[in-house]
């Protein structure tokens, strides 16, 4: 499907705001269309706390109360000057498990100017998490936790398979109450818990998909500690050893002894233990192979959820880079060209292609031309920081680290060592497939500087001994000796002779 069909499949502009009532946050995101990959456009949170002595008292906090209502207030302020009209109100634990839940809610609603919030039970939460990771992760198999303020929701996924969610009262807030800010009286809360719990039966040697700020805040730390080059959240993934030696060291140390301390927000990290401690014995129970963060989790899941078949079956890499390029690319109908013209000549060389190496290698098309506003000098640095940093669900970070490195080598050249920040997250296999897609790149862009009407003209062929760009005799006078030297690159990698032909 090209580009612009498959927006078009999309739907129309629809932009869309969620407000999420949480037990330790409120918080307003807004989005700039409901489609397979919306790009949240603001994004505002308030740390109210409102699940703060629950457990004890069984009461939201006052002071709590107070936050919330003056927040929420200002969110509808906000959607009103934006000129959003699809408003979504979800509310979770805290608000559920307080016995003044409902006459805070009543105050929420009057906020909110009379607009209705949605209240979730615990099994609603996990399974909306589940379809939030579901629309972030390509193709997820294991289990999904979603650690709030109040609560800690596991969800089995496999696909689009979604288990049946389950909700422990395991929240930061929560154990901080009911541990008397014990972290060692939390860790045998949790275990306790977590003995009871078959939500987690089955998650040996897959993935566990953590969702939640707690759990955000953990793996900057981690990533501070390894001076981690790539600067996303959302597909971090770190080896199960690792996360636990992690949540032993901060259930233990104070959180100023690590480096990336001051990338997590100050009223969070009294938290950081007891997210330490559920992750620890998460992974003595369960024994995951990784931990993956997703930054993907309820508010995505809602919109999700709300999409059509055709819409939910869309690739939301695919989708997520035609919309980069729908918006900054000189003419968005050559990448759909490039994807053809690419795949016929991995055809015509025998060059196997993966499924993923496929999505990749079209993602990285629609890409290709998303910088090209940028000075010529420095084309190259800037393609890498915009799409080693931009929003693209469904790519873990060993892809994306693809994706930056070919659209950089498309315009810095194969001369230079490009990109050295992603090539230690990539295997060798998949530096040379990013080598190759990006030198034929690089062939195209001169060949048709990027215009619509020349690719499907001139196909790339490559025969036992030589590469060879066949031109027909209307554009005989595109070749010239820069043109033979893209070629030359490229067959240099392949091992071939070059030669451009008029047929």
């Amino acid at each position: 499907m090209t580009s612009s069909a498959l927006l078009s499949a999309q739907g129309q502009h629809h932009p869309v705001a969620i407000i999420d009532i949480g037990s330790n946050s409120v918080r307003l995101v807004t989005y700039d269309n409901l489609d397979r990959a919306p790009v949240p456009s603001f994004n505002e949170k308030s740390l109210c706390a409102l699940g703060n002595g629950v457990v004890t008292t069984g009461k939201l906090a006052k002071s709590g109360i107070e936050k919330a209502l003056v927040a929420l207030k200002r969110f509808r302020a906000l959607a009103e000057i934006m000129g959003i009209d699809d408003v979504r109100v979800i509310a979770t634990a805290a608000a559920r498990d307080a016995s003044n839940g409902p006459e805070f809610l009543a105050a929420a609603k009057a906020a909110l100017g009379g607009r209705e919030i949605a209240l979730l039970s615990g099994a609603r939460e996990a399974r909306l998490s589940a379809l939030g990771v579901l629309s972030g992760i390509h193709a997820p198999d294991g289990v999904v936790g979603d650690m709030g303020g109040g609560s800690l929701e596991l969800i089995d996924v496999k696909g689009e398979r979604i288990g049946t969610g389950t909700s422990l009262p395991l929240g930061g807030l929560a154990l901080m109450d009911a541990s008397g800010r014990s972290p060692k009286a939390a860790a045998k809360i949790v275990r306790e818990a977590l003995a009871k719990c078959d939500a987690l039966d089955a998650l040996q040697g897959r993935s566990f998909y953590a969702v939640g700020g707690t759990w955000r805040a953990l793996a900057k730390l981690h990533m501070g500690e390894r001076a981690y080059q790539l600067m996303v959240m959302h597909g971090y993934s770190i080896p199960a050893r690792e996360a636990a030696d992690l949540a032993d060291l901060v259930e233990r140390v104070e959180p100023s002894s690590f480096l990336a301390i001051d990338s997590v927000a100050a009223a969070r990290r009294p938290l950081l233990a007891y997210g330490a401690v559920v992750l620890d014995e998460l992974i003595r129970r369960a024994k995951p192979k990784d931990v993956v963060i997703s930054t993907y989790g309820v508010r995505e899941g809602l919109l999700y959820e709300g999409l059509g078949p055709a819409q939910r079956s869309a690739d939301p890499l695919i989708v997520a880079a035609q919309k980069l390029n729908r918006l900054l690319a000189r003419v968005p109908g050559y990448s759909d060209e490039l994807i053809d013209w690419t795949h016929d000549f991995l055809e015509s060389a025998a060059i196997a292609e993966t499924v993923d190496e496929r999505r990749l290698r079209e993602a990285s098309c629609y890409l290709s031309e998303v910088n090209w506003r940028a000075h010529p000098d420095y084309r190259g640095i800037q393609s890498f920081n915009l799409v080693s940093s931009a929003i693209l669900p469904g790519v873990d970070h060993v892809g994306r680290s693809f994706l930056s490195l070919v659209t950089t080598l498309r315009y810095a050249g194969l001369d230079e060592e490009v990109a050295p920040q992603t090539r230690t997250l990539m295997p060798p296999k998949l530096i040379e497939r990013a080598l190759l897609v990006g030198a034929t790149m690089r062939v195209a862009s001169v060949l048709s500087a990027g215009a619509c009407g020349v690719l499907g003209a001139a196909p790339l062929t490559m025969s036992r001994s030589k590469l060879v760009l066949t031109l027909p005799p209307r554009l005989a006078a595109l070749s010239n000796d820069r043109l033979l030297g893209r070629v030359k690159g490229l067959a240099k990698l392949l091992g071939r002779d070059a030669a451009i032909e008029v047929a």
